[in-house]
């Protein structure tokens, strides 16, 4: 209990944190289907690193192993970008088009929880295998760095929809891109400098810890205040979520009452 406790708490302290700094609370039902989203997300990972595995088999290699330019692409593409990749899936077809995606705020929640059931799950895995000196560190560095890639995600996600909106496609297209594009490289460098054993590496891993960390409050603190109404030219899709113009939906078809 004191193991599942200790893996936790992190977890909690950082939902209750986004959750409060939303004035215009988003509703216990969908936080929670975002939130075991983010656990099946690891599950969806496992399976793209073991498929992806079988023709790049230095995804699945003893990081020990590697040579430099091999742990590189190990760190960037072998595990941030399809942990992030998992994790956008999750969010976007989760949150993007739903009806209560009204301000721009509420993406930067929505994949904080995602995040955070990723991290959740992954921490009681470590922690029940390596014990409570792991769960210390990961609470102070693991779980806050996937909450921090989940602020960039739903930030770049919430101007990607924003763009949408505002008829602006091509930024819109460039949003998305840098939806997974960032928190990928902010994963890889956590990763890399970590798994390269090298001090001067782990130097670098400190400071960016806390220039990631002083970004990311800061991006949650300006949002949360400034936190705009999306203007909407078209009605949702009480079935499907989907913007609509007309009588019936162009996602599922569904008569728009």
């Amino acid at each position: 209990m004191n193991l599942l406790f200790a893996s936790v708490l992190p977890v909690v302290i950082l939902a209750l944190y986004i959750y409060n700094k939303d004035k215009d609370k988003e509703p216990i039902g969908l936080l929670i289907k975002l939130f075991i989203g983010g656990v099946g997300s690891l599950f969806i990972t496992v399976v793209f690193s073991m498929i992806l595995g079988n023709f790049f088999p230095i995804i699945l290699a003893d990081t020990s192993t590697l040579s430099f330019t091999q742990l590189i692409f190990h760190v960037f593409f072998g595990v941030a970008l399809i942990e992030e990749f998992s994790k956008w899936l999750i969010l976007y077809h989760t949150s993007y088009n739903h009806y209560e995606f009204d301000q721009v705020f509420d993406m930067v929640v929505y994949s904080a929880f995602v995040a955070l059931g990723f991290a959740c799950f992954e921490n009681i895995l470590y922690v029940f295998q390596n014990g409570m000196g792991t769960a210390v560190i990961r609470g102070l560095l693991a779980v806050p760095g996937h909450f921090c890639d989940g602020i960039f995600m739903g930030y770049y996600l919430s101007m990607a929809k924003v763009a949408d909106i505002n008829h602006n496609y091509s930024s819109m297209r460039k949003y998305k891109f840098l939806s997974l594009f960032v928190p990928m490289m902010l994963h890889g460098i956590y990763d890399f400098c970590l798994f390269s054993g090298n001090f001067g590496f782990i130097i670098i891993f400190f400071v960016f810890i806390i220039c990631l960390y002083i970004k990311s409050f800061k991006r949650i603190k300006k949002m949360s205040l400034d936190n705009k109404r999306l203007r909407y030219n078209n009605k949702y899709c009480p079935n499907c979520g989907t913007p609509v113009s007309s009588d019936y939906c162009t996602g599922c078809g569904a008569k728009n009452e």
